[in-house]
């Protein structure tokens, strides 16, 4: 028996569909449609049990013009679901128990559907223009729907901005999907990848991080990968991702795109270039600077001008409108590397709001589809519980310990943790070393590669990562060890405190 559920956008479709074909004939034009076909297609359908396996991925009952066709195409599908046999008697039996047999036109009306094709043999090619009508009629369906919106003087103009754009995406994620690949075209693929990473130096296959020992360990970052970089609050997570971004595009001439959810573009442009001057963030804010330090800082930011760096700041940003700004960013700027800062800070927008784990599931699930859609690595940071700071020992982070972590750890290809023993007042490793201004880059989980970590030097001062080997004895790469506050750190440079994000603040039962 037909579902309430389907029977209700049976109803919705029926109905939108009348006011876009009146509209259309108001202006003396058909809506578009191939009726002749979809008759050819479903009496193919009950001729040869496989011209359905060829089709099914293509139409959609809602891809049918004539609402009898749909109907008959919706019981094919569930006979189909079953693994049932697909016949003219078969079908006629569907529709009989679903009540629809004299809606459609009786048992004659499906008899003579097969009587308009000789053989299947045609059947995905009919189908392919059947869907593409459908395509047009949407279109016009969306775009009729949007300008009579635009009229209304109390609409919201960017709600119709969203809501058109999402409209358009949904035309295009339910009916244009990508084809099967050969292995031949594949291996080929393959081979000139591998010949690419050969002749690259530094024998990267992804986009580099610059971190020397974290780019053994992934090659750089992949094409279609979704990264989740996550640590507790004031561990470094924008820092990381800003030093990474800053070394792709300054360094290896890597397009790269920073969506921040939390700090505004300028904030983040004064931190890229307190790090790249080397200048405390502190003299920049005051504006006490010496002439031979403003010198410095117009020298060494020369290269970090002209870096095809691209930072969008939008508050409250929706899955929607990151797909759509992405793909124009790839499609004008050809960028190889997307970061969003952060994710929690995200929203789901439209269909995929709900309770918190249904809208950060959607929201880990759309970013990895965008990482697939674009074929470039975006890297999503993440927010940890509270759970490592109760535990004992060396409190390094673990799977378990991210927020909403069934959807995240799913999703992501690499879970990488970002871990300061000196933050937990903890001077020294197992091996007695000393562990300040050390960060350990932990990735927890990864897909195509190792599950390892990788140690790298933190500059609390200049508030950026470098490779643990880079030594500078005019630097005070380590960071008092009177702890103040999980939220804070002291600063000896500049004898102020450095409060940390905004997440300090979020306690544990907030839907963040």
């Amino acid at each position: 028996m037909t579902d309430f559920t389907t029977k209700n956008d049976t109803n919705r479709r029926r109905v939108t569909k009348t006011t876009v074909n009146q509209q259309l004939m108001d202006i003396g034009k058909m809506p578009p449609q191939a009726v002749e076909l979809e008759e050819a297609v479903l009496g193919a359908l009950m001729l040869e049990k496989d011209a359905l396996t060829n089709v099914i991925d293509i139409l959609k009952p809602q891809s049918f013009y004539k609402d009898a066709n749909a109907r008959i195409f919706q019981a094919i599908e569930q006979l189909f679901t079953r693994s049932e046999p697909v016949d003219i008697l078969t079908v006629t039996q569907e529709l009989k128990k679903t009540g629809e047999l004299e809606l459609v036109g009786g048992a004659y009306y499906i008899t003579s559907l097969t009587n308009r094709v000789a053989s299947a043999a045609n059947a995905e090619f009919h189908a392919r223009i059947v869907a593409q009508k459908f395509i047009q009629r949407e279109l016009i369906r969306i775009s009729t729907k949007t300008i009579n919106d635009s009229y209304e003087d109390g609409s919201d103009v960017f709600e119709l901005l969203d809501n058109a754009e999402r409209n358009l995406f949904s035309i295009v994620e339910g009916n244009i999907r990508k084809d099967y690949d050969k292995m031949s075209t594949l291996i080929r693929k393959a081979i000139d990848q591998i010949e690419i990473t050969k002749n690259n130096k530094g024998n990267f296959s992804g986009v580099p991080s610059g971190l020397t020992a974290l780019d053994r360990l992934t090659s750089g970052w992949q094409k279609s990968d979704l990264v989740i970089i996550a640590a507790r609050p004031a561990m470094g997570k924008t820092a990381l991702v800003l030093t990474m971004a800053r070394n792709a595009a300054v360094d290896f001439n890597k397009p790269v795109a920073v969506f921040s959810l939390e700090m505004s573009s300028l904030q983040l442009v004064t931190r890229l270039i307190a790090s790249e001057s080397e200048l405390s963030s502190e003299k920049l804010k005051k504006g006490n600077l010496e002439d031979y330090e403003f010198q410095q800082l117009n020298d060494k930011i020369r290269k970090l001008t002209e870096a095809p760096l691209f930072i969008d700041d939008t508050p409250g940003l929706s899955v929607f409108e990151l797909r759509a700004k992405a793909r124009r960013l790839k499609e004008q700027h050809k960028i190889e590397l997307l970061v969003v800062d952060y994710l929690q800070l995200m929203t789901a927008g439209g269909e995929g709001k709900g309770n918190r784990e249904q809208e950060i599931a959607t929201i880990s699930r759309s970013l990895k589809g965008l990482a697939k859609e674009l074929e470039i690595p975006v890297i999503a940071l993440s927010q940890l519980s509270r759970a490592v700071e109760t535990r004992g020992g060396d409190k390094r982070p673990q799977l378990s310990d991210l927020r909403e972590s069934g959807a995240i750890e799913q999703d992501a290809d690499m879970v990488m943790f970002i871990h300061r023993p000196e933050y937990y007042n903890i001077t020294e490793d197992e091996n007695g070393a000393s562990t300040l201004g050390v960060a350990e880059l932990i990735i927890a989980k990864h897909r195509n590669g190792p599950v390892d970590s990788a140690k790298t030097r933190y500059i609390g001062q200049f508030t950026k990562f470098a490779d643990l080997d880079m030594l500078d004895q005019n630097l005070d790469y380590g960071a008092s060890t009177n702890k103040l506050s999980p939220a804070t750190d002291f600063d000896s440079q500049s004898n102020s405190v450095i409060r940390g994000s905004k997440m300090n603040d979020i306690e544990e039962d907030h839907p963040f």
